[in-house]
Order: structure tokens, then sequence, then C-alpha cells
């Protein structure tokens, strides 16, 4: 039901009233609002309200990802390079982490992540290593070529997610950040909140 509602953009009807409690202080309807009317039309014996914070939740999601995937775009890059490259930088001074602490910073499986620092590594942004304490252990270590990137497009990156937010105050934004730490600490993500 939820990826029905997530993928379902078109607007019937010509109630301007909420039909969802989430809304509360909107300056109209939208899609999901259309959506959750027609329910209540055709099942009013069904509480469909979760169906509207997880299909604004899904659709805000695509959308903050479409934009972040345009930047980078302009930029040669997709945006699971530059989330591994920032993790690098970010993690330490050497900007180096064994795989297994890099899967879990930059929240991929081992699988994934073998793949990405292959393509990486074809791309000279990091460099690939046996740990020469425990062979076991492999390290990722950020070029200087990884580190520039980094540097030169974080500023941009973030100025553009101030761009895709700019319609929430700081209070609105504190809040909603909360509310989606204490979201994802339910869903069983452990690094939350």
């Amino acid at each position: 039901m939820n990826d029905t509602l997530a993928n379902d953009s078109t607007r019937t009807g010509t109630d301007d009233t909420c039909t969802d409690t989430t809304c509360t202080g909107a300056t109209g309807n939208d899609a999901v609002d259309q959506i959750l009317s027609q329910w209540a039309q055709v099942r009013p014996d069904v509480d469909c309200s979760a169906m509207g914070v997880a299909g604004r939740i899904s659709r805000a999601s695509r959308l903050l990802e479409k934009g972040i995937k345009e930047y980078f775009s302009e930029h040669d890059l997709e945006p699971w390079e530059f989330d591994v490259l920032a993790t690098l930088f970010r993690s330490n001074a050497d900007h180096r982490l064994c795989m297994s602490d890099l899967a879990t910073a930059a929240m991929v499986s081992s699988a994934a992540l073998t793949n990405r620092v292959d393509r990486l590594v074809a791309k000279g942004l990091v460099h690939r290593k046996v740990s020469p304490s425990n062979r076991r252990m492999v390290l990722i270590t950020l070029t200087d070529e990884g580190r520039a990137v980094v540097d030169a497009l974080l500023a941009g990156h973030v100025a553009n997610e101030e761009r895709m937010l700019a319609g929430l105050t700081d209070e609105d934004r504190a809040q909603l950040s909360g509310l989606l730490c204490k979201l994802l600490a339910s869903l069983g993500d452990v690094r939350s909140c």
C-alpha cells in the first residue's frame, strides 16, 4: 500500500480540507492528501493516517535523492561515490578505514562496498592495501585526488541541501530531525539518536 501511495502522483477531487493531521498548517493539499481522501471515501472503516506519514517520507526521500544526484552528476560523480569519500575524509586524520569499519560508517553491505571501492580505486580516488599488522584486514585510504574532490564539492553539496530544505524554518528542521531520528530508532536503526 505504501508503494502505491508513494508513487501515485495523481491529484483528483476539489476538496481543499486536509484529511490527515500531519498536514495541519499546510497551505494546501498535496498528492498524499488526495490519496488519503480517496481511501476515506472507499474504505472509511480503515484509518489510513499511517499512509500519510510513510507516503510523505517516501516522496520526500525520492525528491531529495533526485536533487542530490543532479548536483553530483554535474561533477561527474555518483552520490554514493561522494558518500564513501566523505566518510573516509571525516573519519580520522589519516583518512583511512578498514573495510568493515567503512561499510558500517557508510551504511552499506560489505559486498556493495567491495564493488564501490573497486570503482573508486579505478578512478584514482582511493588506495586499497592489506594492513601490515593484520593480513586479514584491508585498509582503504583517500588519495590526494580523493581529498581534493571532497574539499571541492562539500560546500556546494551543503548549499544544495540548504536550497532543498529552504521551505523549513530552523525550528521546523530541528523538530523534523528529532522526529525522524525517533522513527529510525523505532524501526531498529540502532545508530540513531
